[in-house]
């Protein structure tokens, strides 16, 4: 049974949304994506936003660009853990859906992370689901280990090989 559901206003919004599933797949955590549109069908986000608890959801993420509604609709209609994610698009580049995401009235909270860091979203509702659940916590763990040991690798190749030579590498 999922618990996390993956939102987006559109299908255009699917490279960026599925790099939360990418993180949660790091964890054997099982979720659901659908798209529901805050504006072109807020029938369907209001009946999938109050029956989410009911069907075993414990963390909602949600993704939006340009007005960005979406999460914060969503948050208005439970109480679940809301996370939005403000996707990146023309003109403005997300800056106009960060500012609709992160700029909540007070009483409906929305957590959200950097423009199009939908990774990032798929890892915090790890946590939040980590707080119940010890094996979850140590799978949490080890990945920032991981994370740990890739930085003392790349420091230790830029101390031997030099910066100019990594510097190439990059390129």
């Amino acid at each position: 049974m999922p618990q996390v559901a993956i939102v987006m206003g559109s299908d255009s919004d699917l490279p960026i949304m599925a790099e939360s599933a990418m993180a949660l797949d790091l964890f054997d955590l099982e979720y659901e994506m659908i798209v529901a549109s805050a504006h072109r069908h807020p029938d369907k986000v209001a009946r999938y936003a109050r029956g989410a608890a009911e069907a075993g959801i414990k963390v909602i993420i949600a993704g939006a660009g340009g007005a960005a509604h979406l999460p914060g609709v969503i948050a208005a209609m439970t109480t679940l853990p809301v996370i939005g994610v403000p996707v990146a698009i023309p003109p403005l580049n997300g800056v106009d859906s960060l500012y609709s995401i992160v700029q909540m009235p007070r009483g409906i909270p929305v957590a959200t992370v950097a423009i199009n860091n939908a990774f990032n979203a798929g890892l915090l509702a790890a946590q939040i689901l980590a707080l119940g659940n010890e094996d979850l916590q140590e799978k949490l763990n080890s990945y920032r280990q991981e994370l740990a040991a890739k930085v003392e690798a790349q420091d230790c190749r830029l101390r031997k090989m030099g910066w100019e030579y990594c510097l190439k590498e990059k390129e």
